[in-house]
């Protein structure tokens, strides 16, 4: 990844977004030949010089204090990930940046809670939203990710690349976007990930909409929020999630979705679970190959 281009993509396309009404600015009388603010009035809402803050667009200016990060991102309205994201692009010198190594594990305690989990779906996440674990609820609802080859135990690959997750998953095209904005956010963390280079460039070849998610520059830190899947057997479930990262261990996020006790999902996943648990019982023990 171009950290020079990164940094200017990232920076006009959220002061593209961004008009004089939103930011508090009385209009000049001065034409406009592009949307958005101007370099001089981002400038002059963070207290910069306009000279300053075309280097720092231009990825010229390296290593910016805190305070000049802060006041950027009150400046062009930055939520929590596009600060973060707006960290990792500028404040950390690409030295300090090296790419994880080695394969991502679940210690037993995850994959004990994930069994505790039997009656909703739950799964974990690593970098590059790898599915490194998954109980039964969740490969029925979503896809059986162990019978699948490692290095395609990809949550990014199944919603853009699988053709059965437009049919699965509802709001199938803000789901899929907001897990590119996910990727993104990862990218600008780590950008010397070859596997995640790899990855967003399988994507670019394959799915049309992901160039156009992609270049958006959006970001996204996963938290909460509803999701809507369709199953081929128990039809329409609706579920309320939470992701959150388990303590000691910042690339990994366990997901859960819960259901309204005494929903038709809860019924639905009722009856899912007896089926998981019948199929599993028919399966020999195997070890986590991840």
């Amino acid at each position: 990844m171009d950290r020079g281009s990164e940094i200017a993509d990232f920076l006009r396309s959220r002061r593209a977004r961004l008009t004089p009404e939103r930011a508090g600015l009385a209009l000049d009388g001065r034409p406009r030949r592009v949307p958005g603010l101007r370099r001089d009035e981002v400038a002059r809402l963070a207290g910069v010089s306009t000279e300053y803050y075309t280097r720092l667009e231009q990825g010229r200016a390296v290593g910016p204090s805190p305070q000049v990060v802060d006041a950027l991102a009150r400046a062009l309205q930055f939520d929590p990930a596009e600060r973060e994201h707006l960290t990792d692009l500028l404040a950390r010198p690409p030295s300090a940046r090296r790419a994880p190594t080695g394969p991502q594990r679940v210690r037993p305690g995850l994959h004990l809670m994930l069994r505790t989990l039997e009656h909703v779906p739950a799964f974990v996440l690593g970098r590059r939203t790898d599915v490194l674990a998954a109980n039964g609820l969740a490969r029925a609802v979503l896809t059986d990710f162990d019978a699948l080859p490692a290095p395609r135990r990809n949550l990014a690959r199944y919603y853009l690349l699988d053709p059965d997750a437009r049919d699965r998953v509802g709001d199938w095209a803000q789901i899929a976007a907001e897990t590119v904005a996910i990727l993104r956010l990862e990218a600008g963390r780590h950008p010397h990930d070859r596997r995640l280079a790899d990855l967003v460039g399988e994507l670019t070849l394959r799915s049309p909409e992901f160039t156009i998610w992609w270049n958006d520059h959006r970001v996204l830190r996963r938290t909460h929020g509803t999701k809507r899947y369709h199953h081929p057997v128990v039809g329409d479930l609706h579920f309320a999630y939470e992701s959150f990262q388990p303590p000691g261990d910042p690339d990994q996020t366990l997901c859960v979705y819960n259901a309204e006790p005494g929903s038709a999902t809860a019924e639905a996943l009722r009856l899912l679970s007896s089926w998981t648990t019948a199929d599993s019982e028919t399966r020999s023990p195997r070890a986590d190959a991840r």
